[in-house]
């Protein structure tokens, strides 16, 4: 069989570039790896706090004392044990005469207590430190993911995210416990040690040490950064699977009206097929990294105790100094057994912190300009300036829109789906900007002002009103965080749901259950109104506010929808056409173009598409979608 020169050739180039391939993504690992911990370091030495960098100082002195203390304390061990060997040598019979066995024995229990003192001492220090650098992260990214655009979260997978931000918290945690209280000690302790072995006993006792902890190190990383990649895909499978669960989950009631459970349950199995495979390669891997780990680690110990028992047949060395050969090989083993552990755990916990950080740096897409000022009303009136929109580039929603509601005044905005009515609030609340020309209210270019005093002066009923898992009161309340209790009673009876309330078992405490699940789509839609009715903004926004009530509490919602548009400015967005005809003006859209304006009269008078479509609804042939 011959093998073609070319082949081989392709060959060693497709290796070469997958070893590139593979040094690049360590060097990446790497330079994440540094900016994560840089990220984190300023929660840990904050430049304004004193009292967490006293408390710093305090656990790393803490944690110095505890090494220092562990290291020594197996002197004490060996004087007790050569005190109480026959034919002990000199200074071992000076140490019995001043102190004793049972002094000695006595002097090793407080030592070792000390250590253990010392230890928890520092973690009670630190405990502050740690828990407030989790608060500070896990806070600054719930803000950040506040302040992403709405793009960013139309597109962001929500069980994902919130696995993302858990696994980054809970890797800070770990981080700091272990990198600070595990491997800097242990670094700490295992130098002291080598250097009590070269000048107390011999320099190959150290050589020996060093290079058993060498190889072992060195296993331990390779195979290590293997189980790293196989915990990512781990990581990704579970992300995967914890996203089709809440997805599923938060869709009950259309899996159910399309019989869907088993096609759901296959999809979640899927995903959790993954998280097995990639399970098992972590579990088997383990087993090997832990038996490699004990292997190299009994091999050094087995060479120095050797060396350490000839010493003493020969008479170089006392029975305590082979009990303290074998104190200081257990002081070292004990923790290097888990390095490996540690250090896999400090690798994830740099990835899942990264990817925590990585939504940090997130652009926010809309911000407020430098020096923008707060947005200042005075009578409320709207204009869109030529205004282009498009989602995508290569989509234009809204094209060259001239619109103008003056202050005061109820505009109704119609149009079949898609032609741009619901755009037009998302840029009212700038959610996004404009792609070209302008919007403003009172004169003022929102892009110019600031959000938070964009959103207090705007009000919104939507369609689909979404609750909080929390009480009806709650709900009708967070329009006004100050309210009072009378004051959330006062907006409830406007939105005609009082009476419903107050019937409940336990009135304005009854939970609404996830997303408001537990009411009808009426009730979530009323406690959605009497929310705004409490906010009482000067500019509204009714998104289809009444398109899931019964027609007899339509009518009375739209009684008290007129009361509160008094003095107010007023968009509304329209399905039903039966809803509007009291509009100051009513603009009919078509493809983000502005193609009929006017009074419910003027617009039947013009005999246009208006026209058309109240015909429509009016003999019950369709509905506006």
């Amino acid at each position: 069989m011959t093998v073609d020169a070319t082949d081989l050739d392709n060959q060693a180039e497709s290796n070469q570039a997958k070893t590139s391939q593979e040094q690049a993504n360590q060097a990446q690992a790497r330079r994440s790896g540094l900016r994560t911990i840089r990220r984190v370091l300023p929660y840990l030495w904050p430049a304004d706090n004193r009292e967490i960098k006293i408390r710093v100082v305090l656990a790393l002195l803490s944690l110095v004392l505890a090494r220092v203390v562990a290291v020594l304390t197996p002197f004490l061990y060996k004087g007790a044990v050569d005190a109480m060997a026959p034919g002990g040598s000199e200074s071992a019979a000076t140490f019995m005469l001043i102190a004793g066995a049972v002094g000695l024995t006595v002097a090793y229990g407080v030592a070792r207590l000390m250590t253990v003192g010392f230890n928890q001492l520092r973690d009670v220090i630190f405990a502050k430190v740690g828990q407030r650098a989790l608060r500070k992260l896990a806070l600054e990214t719930f803000r950040h993911m506040h302040a992403l655009s709405l793009r960013y979260h139309l597109t962001r997978k929500t069980g994902g995210l919130s696995r993302v931000i858990e696994r980054g918290v809970k890797g800070v945690d770990f981080l700091l416990r272990f990198m600070l209280f595990s491997v800097g000690p242990l670094v700490l302790e295992l130098v002291m040690i080598g250097a009590i072995l070269f000048f107390v006993f011999d320099v190959w006792y150290l050589a020996v040490i060093v290079v058993t902890i060498a190889i072992y190190i060195w296993f331990t990383f390779k195979v290590t950064e293997w189980r790293v990649q196989v915990r990512k895909q781990m990581n990704d499978k579970d992300t995967d699977a914890n996203q089709k669960a809440i997805d599923s989950l938060l869709n009950y009631e259309t899996v159910k009206y399309f019989n869907a459970e088993d096609r759901e349950a296959e999809r979640y199995d899927e995903s959790m097929k993954g998280y097995q495979r990639a399970a098992l390669t972590t579990s088997y891997s383990l087993a090997f990294l832990n038996f490699g780990q004990s292997f190299l680690i009994t091999a050094g110990l087995v060479v120095v105790m050797v060396m350490a028992a000839i010493g003493v047949t020969q008479g170089d060395l006392t029975v305590g100094d082979f009990v303290l050969v074998n104190a200081y090989m257990i002081q070292i083993t004990m923790p290097l057994n888990f390095l490996g552990t540690v250090y896999r755990e400090i690798r994830q916990s740099l990835i899942d912190m990264g990817e925590m950080f990585d939504l940090l740096q997130f652009q926010r897409g809309v911000e407020d300009k430098p020096g923008a000022k707060e947005l200042k009303i005075s009578g409320g009136s709207i204009q869109f300036n030529a205004v282009d929109f498009g989602y995508d580039t290569d989509r234009t929603i809204l094209q060259g829109l001239d619109l103008t509601v003056a202050a005061g005044q109820t505009v109704a905005v119609v149009g079949s789906s898609g032609s741009g009515k619901s755009t037009i609030g998302r840029l009212l609340f700038r959610f996004y900007d404009v792609t070209r020309g302008s919007l403003c209210i009172d004169g003022q270019d929102v892009r110019e002002v600031t959000q938070k005093s964009l959103h207090q002066s705007i009000g919104i009923v939507p369609q689909d009103t979404v609750l909080f898992n929390d009480t009806i009161g709650y709900n009708i309340a967070y329009g006004r965080p100050d309210a009072t209790f009378d004051d959330v009673v006062t907006a409830a009876k406007a939105a005609r749901i009082h009476e419903f309330i107050d019937s409940l078992p336990a009135g304005y405490d009854t939970a609404v259950g996830e997303r408001g699940l537990k009411l009808s789509g009426g009730e979530k839609q009323r406690v959605g109104i009497a929310r705004t009715l409490l906010k009482n903004p000067p500019v509204l926004l009714l998104d289809e506010a009444t398109s899931a009530l019964d027609t007899d509490t339509e009518r009375d919602i739209q009684e008290s929808l007129r009361q509160m548009s008094e003095g107010r400015t007023v968009i509304t967005i329209a399905h039903r056409l039966s809803t509007v005809v009291d509009a100051d003006k009513i603009v009919v859209l078509d493809a983000g173009q502005i193609i009929e304006q006017g009074t419910h009269e003027e617009l039947l008078a013009s005999d246009g598409r208006y026209a058309g479509m109240w015909l429509r609804q009016a003999s019950g042939e369709d509905e506006l979608a």
